[in-house]
């Protein structure tokens, strides 16, 4: 007998986990990128990578682009492409952190001409979205001051409302604008948007189609980050999810591979608020795999949010509020954690066979060749990476 109810299982089916296609290219940290055999050469090629994760999980139908990493000459070229595989494409993310005319801002720029260079290319993005059929434009700037008194702070917010406005604007009756935050790097005294409360601040002053987006790795040790997924689902304004996990900083690791109950706390909320399945709420992988082989990486990702996922599921709602209304505090904690410590996979493994795919997704994918095919196959260009 399966441990999941029919609804439970109703809801495991329809998880979506959009992945991110620089996630196939070659990765590692500000002193070295390690190559690996049959990395993609081109954006064709990283979304042949991705629709293998989602043959082996059925967890992850669309895959997100970073313009320009990711521009083509025809992008219905490229949709047709990743239908034919099976795949979507989605999310399209903007970059203004890698030009020298970005040292010092983009959309907060004291330089008119900078900050229309940094508008004209968001809206260029929109571009793009019209011709993928995508959603949901996704901003992260790298944009800040390292020294007291080196920027207007204040200025710099309303350049940023500025910039976003017009960018906002653009946007089709069907489009998103989400915005991310990130409490330091590259910036190390102030970042423009540093934290969920300045990222609502703006989207809420854009309208409606206007959303924060969350990256797990993008907080402060400590930062009670199911707080926030609460708040901001509560509000209404949690438009994405970026998963990943992190020791120290922003380390774009496995998502779960540093604190699982941490995964599985945010997971019970998202449950809790209503953003399970919940078509405005986007969940995203944003990882850099720097040691670990790409494709086994990203299934390795989306089944731990599978996991936690169906452990948060098992939470006995009706028992937990009980024990909260009458202020057994050790009752409450005891619910939650048998949840917690429920181990899933027997029966997840049962349940994916029952549809047809295998019950191991990991084991199933090394046995299949896959990596030496492309490792054999990808032979000479230029190998995708930051940058490409």
């Amino acid at each position: 007998m399966s441990i999941f109810s029919a609804d439970q299982l109703a809801q495991l089916e329809q998880q979506a986990i959009e992945l991110p296609s620089w996630a196939f290219g070659n990765s590692g940290t500000r002193f070295k990128v390690f190559a690996t055999p049959g990395t993609p050469r081109d954006p064709y090629e990283k979304i042949a990578d991705a629709a293998q994760v989602q043959k082996f999980t059925a967890l992850a139908p669309t895959v997100a682009l970073h313009i320009p990493w990711d521009k083509v000459d025809s992008y219905d070229d490229l949709r047709a492409h990743a239908e034919g595989l099976g795949v979507q494409l989605g999310t399209i993310n903007s970059n203004t952190f890698q030009d020298d005319d970005y040292k010092f801002g983009a959309l907060t720029h004291e330089d008119a001409a900078v900050r229309r260079k940094a508008i004209d290319h968001h809206l260029e993005c929109i571009d793009v979205m019209h011709a993928t059929g995508s959603r949901d434009l996704k901003i992260w700037l790298a944009e800040g001051s390292n020294y007291p008194g080196q920027a207007d702070l204040r200025g710099r917010q309303d350049r940023l409302h500025e910039s976003l406005a017009e960018i906002y604007a653009r946007l089709g009756d069907e489009q998103r604008l989400v915005l991310e935050y990130k409490f330091f790097e590259p910036a190390f005294y102030h970042t423009d948007v540093p934290d969920w409360g300045t990222s609502y601040a703006q989207v809420a002053a854009l309208g409606d189609k206007a959303m924060v987006c969350l990256d797990t790795g993008h907080h402060a040790p400590g930062t009670n980050i199911e707080f926030i997924v609460m708040q901001l689902l509560r509000l209404g304004k949690l438009g994405s999810f970026d998963f990943n996990s992190r020791f120290y900083a922003d380390d774009d690791l496995i998502v779960g591979a540093a604190d699982p109950f941490q995964l599985f706390r945010i997971l019970y909320e998202v449950i809790r608020g209503g953003g399970l399945n919940n078509p405005d709420v986007a969940f995203m992988l944003d990882q850099c795999h720097n040691v670990e082989d790409k494709v086994p990486g990203q299934i390795r990702s989306v089944l731990n949010v599978q996991e936690m996922t169906a452990r948060a599921l098992l939470v006995d709602g009706a028992a937990l509020a009980a024990a909260q209304r009458s202020g057994d505090v050790l009752e409450a904690n005891r619910v939650f954690m048998d949840a917690f410590y429920t181990d899933v996979r027997p029966a997840l493994a049962e349940w994916r066979e029952s549809r047809g795919l295998p019950a191991d997704p990991m084991k199933a994918f090394a046995e299949s060749g896959y990596l030496a095919q492309i490792a054999a196959d990808r032979v000479g260009g230029v190998q995708a990476g930051w940058g490409a």
